[in-house]
């Protein structure tokens, strides 16, 4: 390691597969119980790889949007399919018959469902698992789109729906004006023990700041950020952004005592530290006057301390272990 840079190092954790396989569990058992097929979490990509139960799924997608606009016309706010998939049902894994089925749900995908290139996956991810996330993520957003006019939807969708309703309820926003048979799905939420779920994801001797602001709803680390978290089976989901992660993931890119390999170059850290000093040797703001120090150099100092890597620094600049 050059001397220029210190490592902050930490046990990998292994969440960032986690969050994946809770959103391909969530689709598996969605597909099994729509289609009655033999698909699970194990063997997903192995039951959709031939690319015919996407097409099947496709023209499914497409008679649910057509029994739509029969019952209430075109809707300018909703993307509706009016045409179907052609594909071939006995085509076998790896052929060129499975990649030709493969990439007509992609350009149904694209052209019918309007699903942006960012959300999409090519016949490869698929066919030589290249990236089976952006595969995922295009799954769910066409369940996304299609549970707006009446497809049965993911437990996942339906815990976006239930966030989106809190959150108009909230701000007293008015319902919007949608056909009845495109009304969120209704579900229960489990949340009596989501409380002890959340605080115990967290095992750090010094605990990052997760506060309860109301059922689902946490304020986390020292921001004003609100997250909102769901139970899913075994895993606790944070809602971010469009789309989920699992608590565990989260943490591990937030909770500066979670990093897994960080190279912090000596030069910032000393900075950093002479910055502090400067302002009082305090990370609170000093009355009358605006917080100097940054929300990466409060992390700088977190990690440092966090993790007990920089004693000489720390001891230079007597920085206090009680700090955090």
């Amino acid at each position: 390691m050059p001397d220029d840079e210190i490592a902050v190092i930490r046990n990998p954790f292994k969440s960032s597969e986690e969050y994946l396989y809770a959103m391909k569990e969530d689709l598996a058992e969605w597909l099994r119980d729509l289609y009655e097929i033999d698909i699970d979490v194990n063997n997903m990509v192995e039951a959709l790889e031939t690319g015919a139960v996407l097409c099947s799924h496709a023209n499914n997608v497409t008679r649910v949007a057509g029994e739509f606009i029969q019952k209430y016309g075109m809707v300018r706010q909703v993307q509706l399919p009016t045409n179907g998939v052609t594909f071939v049902n006995s085509a076998q894994p790896a052929t060129f018959l499975a990649r030709d089925n493969i990439s007509n749900f992609i350009s149904w995908c694209r052209k019918h469902m309007d699903i942006k290139d960012v959300l999409m996956f090519e016949t490869d991810d698929l066919v030589l698992r290249k990236n089976e996330k952006n595969f995922v993520l295009c799954l769910l957003e066409v369940a996304r789109r299609a549970s707006r006019f009446g497809m049965a939807a993911p437990v996942l969708i339906q815990l976006e729906q239930e966030i989106e309703e809190e959150i108009r309820e909230e701000l007293e926003l008015p319902l919007e004006d949608t056909p009845p048979l495109a009304k969120p799905q209704r579900r229960t939420s489990n949340t009596q023990n989501l409380d002890e779920m959340v605080r115990l994801r967290c095992t750090c001797p010094t605990q990052f700041p997760m506060f309860k602001v109301s059922e689902g709803k946490y304020r986390v680390g020292d921001s004003s950020t609100l997250i909102f978290v769901r139970i899913l089976r075994n895993h606790v989901m944070v809602r971010v952004g469009g789309g989920w992660d699992t608590l565990e993931h989260y943490l591990d890119k937030h909770d500066p005592c979670r990093c897994t390999s960080i190279k912090l170059p000596r030069s910032t850290v000393g900075a950093v530290f002479v910055k502090w000093k400067r302002l009082g040797a305090t990370t609170q703001p000093r009355s009358g006057r605006p917080h100097k120090l940054t929300e990466r150099d409060r992390r700088v100092l977190k990690y440092v301390v966090c993790n007990n890597r920089l004693s000489s620094v720390a001891t230079l600049y007597r920085v206090p272990n009680c700090l955090w």
